[in-house]
């Protein structure tokens, strides 16, 4: 019941709920506290009122912005307070008395402080965008970008602003407790000396040389930029926020190429999002600005996305444009016929080419290249279960997905099932549960069967860490944890984060990746894992959520996988360890393995999670494994050979692809330079017609 208020009410959570109810119940209690009237039970209600609406602002509550939409927003709620309070000192018979008319010109002048306070909140946040956002790109040395304005002027400057009629309201109700006016009249010089010096302060900030630079001087001076740099292959990028690993994804693949990169995004909200990169980023929200930037010394843009606004660099005849994806699966995004746009599509082995000849979607065969999957290279190829360790399986279940299609994934209908078979394996083997980040955000199905599914595995792991078969090392965990402590305060110490307290244009003026930070920064991550897995015992079954380890980390600590339909399963089988799929739409076997290509090689799960004995067997005595061989198979069918290694494919495939758009662009060339000839060449008079077409018209 708790869980239904929880999601009709728009809050993340049963503290969320309760503030919600209570603030909304002390709106009828500040109304009859005035009615009554009682001063001291209208305080209780408006204190009440005052901490669950800053609550629930601080929280990011849903509900906030859902009041606004319903015409309850922050301005209203604050404003029927104040009206209440008036209420409150009328009933008290103050309605004749000099506070009472101070309060109602108090409350009016406070609310006409607010439009010009919005203004200026809203006139330095426009005045301080940027027309374009840069990250390691040197701007500093080329523009004048002054600092921001204190953060605490610009963050929450409304609830700020609104919260000042504090001291009024509390002036005034002590003042009807006490029939003390002065106490009121105080609290109200507070309210409007502190709303007034607001304004004022905010006004500098407006003055020029506060300022960034106008928007074509920044475009200009980046476009010179661009001239200096000569990027030659970019990565370009649109789409939501919580699509950011899309681009992510290909990071180290562009720090990693021959080639010179570049970076360009097209929304803000996912810059933010970005991973730490040496690349040069060029974040560019509007089209015009694009389409009239300097790129034309790029020969091979890669799209990892097919999204409409790729019109606005696709335009480009003088680059090669290519679909490079986001990921390598039989979902439908992988043969989209938009792909018809691009010069080139890139997969990762002959099964992605197969799938668009399967589809028909238009294209062509010779514009198909295969250049394997260059992410995948940290995961390391199965070297079986190591000296003195128990053996690990890993459940990667993929989440829940925008319909209630039973085949999404297993957590419903076998995920308990596949954990209550591998805790109870024999032989034993460790199990490692690592969800969906997304998990249980839609359904809150999935998301109860998550919490049990994670309930199982803390309890195995409580009776495993009893039982006298299994012993631990304390000293060794120890010592991993002091580790894996001194290894975080360090990354902290490296933190590639920009200051809190700046805004785009500081990001874009300060926004150089120190490189050598950088490359430590790699480094101590991966040292950080391998003091991870040494924290607690070997044999310890283990959830693992948030952003370390990452899901390659668990393949590389893993002897097979359990996993659903999803680019994690085309991943997996680079390691070339068993792995098994779950059915859970129960298509049966044959018809999954047809519909599925990453399954062919799989042990094929039905919900009862039955057939789990066939994946612990290929564990337990790989000599005897019945699929090792379609394994290897499907793995180069999938995702290319192993030699040449995929970087060095990837960077085959755009060295190639440059000299094709550089071999068109000398052509243009040379076109326009006969053109100019024969134009040159004609006689003076060429333009006027024969004397024996003179006169003729068309009849």
């Amino acid at each position: 019941m708790i869980s239904t208020a929880i999601r009709v009410a728009r809050v993340g959570s049963a503290a969320e709920l309760a503030a919600a109810v209570l603030m909304m119940l002390g709106y009828p209690g500040l109304m009859a506290a005035a009615l009554v009237p009682s001063a001291p039970a209208f305080a209780v209600a408006a204190a009440v009122t005052y901490l669950a609406d800053l609550y629930l602002h601080r929280k990011g509550s849903r509900l906030i912005a859902l009041l606004g939409k319903v015409r309850a927003g922050l301005s209203t709620r604050f404003l029927v307070r104040e009206l209440l309070l008036i209420l409150l000192l009328a009933r008290l018979d103050l309605s004749q008395e000099p506070v009472f008319y101070a309060a109602i010109a108090c409350f009016t002048v406070f609310f006409g402080l607010q439009a010009p306070h919005g203004a200026l909140i809203t006139l330095i946040g426009k005045r301080r965008q940027m027309p374009v956002v840069t990250r390691n790109v040197d701007l500093a040395s080329r523009l004048r970008i002054p600092d921001a304005p204190p953060r605490r002027l610009l963050s929450r400057a409304t609830v700020k602003m609104l919260h000042l009629d504090l001291a009024a309201v509390v002036g005034l109700l002590v003042s009807a407790v006490t029939d003390s006016e002065a106490a009121g009249f105080a609290g109200i010089g507070v309210t409007l000396g502190l709303g007034a010096l607001y304004v004022l302060v905010l006004v500098p900030h407006l003055r020029a040389k506060r300022l960034p630079p106008k928007a074509d001087k920044v475009l200009g001076t980046v476009s010179a930029w661009l001239r200096e740099y000569r990027p030659q292959t970019v990565l370009y990028f649109s789409g939501s926020d919580d699509s950011a690993y899309q681009v992510n994804m290909w990071l180290e693949t562009m720090e990693q190429m021959e080639s010179r990169p570049l970076v360009i995004l097209r929304e803000r909200t996912v810059l933010e999002k970005m991973a730490p990169t040496s690349v040069p980023v060029v974040c560019v929200p509007g089209g015009v600005h694009l389409m009239n930037m300097d790129l034309s010394m790029v020969r091979v843009a890669l799209y990892c996305a097919n999204v409409g606004k790729n019109i606005h660099l696709l335009r480009v005849p003088t680059m090669k444009h290519v679909f490079i994806g986001h990921g390598d699966s039989d979902k439908l995004a992988s043969v989209n016929p938009f792909s018809k746009v691009y010069d080139e599509v890139w997969t990762a082995g002959r099964a992605g080419r197969d799938r668009y000849a399967i589809a028909d979607v238009g294209i062509r065969d010779e514009d198909i290249v295969e250049v394997g999957r260059p992410q995948l290279a940290p995961i390391r190829t199965s070297q079986g279960t190591p000296a003195g360790r128990m053996a690990t399986v890993l459940y990667a279940p993929t989440w829940e997905g925008w319909d209630d299609n039973p085949g999404n994934t297993s957590l419903l209908l076998a995920g308990e099932n596949i954990v209550k078979k591998l805790v109870a394996a024999d032989p034993p083997v460790r199990v490692l549960y690592k969800p969906h980040p997304f998990t249980g955000t839609r359904s809150a199905k999935a998301g109860a069967a998550h919490r049990r599914i994670t309930a199982l595995i803390k309890k195995a792991a409580a009776q495993r860490a009893s039982d006298p078969r299994f012993t631990a090392d304390p000293a060794s965990e120890a010592k991993a944890k002091a580790e894996l402590t001194r290894l975080k305060a360090r990354l902290d110490g490296l933190s590639l984060a920009f200051d809190e307290r700046a805004d785009e244009a500081v990001t874009s003026r300060d926004g150089i990746v120190d490189v050598r930070k950088h490359q430590e920064a790699a480094r101590l991550r991966a040292e950080w894992n391998e003091a991870y897995w040494r924290s607690f015992p070997s044999f310890e079954h283990r959830v693992i959520t948030g952003a370390g380890p990452r899901l390659y980390d668990c393949f590389n600590a893993s002897e097979a996988m359990v996993s659903d339909i999803s680019s994690v399963v085309s991943d997996f089988i680079a390691s070339g360890k068993p792995y098994a799929v779950a059915d859970s739409a129960e298509l049966g076997a044959e018809e999954f393995r047809r519909q599925n290509t990453a399954v062919r090689a799989a042990v094929i799960l039905t919900n009862s999670a039955a057939e789990l004995d066939q994946l612990l067997d290929a564990v337990g005595n790989p000599a005897a494994d019945p699929l090792a061989k379609d394994r290897k198979e499907l793995k180069e069918y999938l995702l290319g050979p192993d030699e040449p290694t995929s970087l060095e494919q990837f960077d085959t495939a755009i060295t190639d692809l440059a000299l094709k758009a550089e071999a068109r662009n000398v052509g243009q060339e040379s076109h326009a330079a006969a053109a100019d000839n024969a134009v040159g060449a004609a006689p003076d008079d060429a333009t006027e017609l024969p004397k024996d077409a003179k006169g003729v018209t068309a009849g």
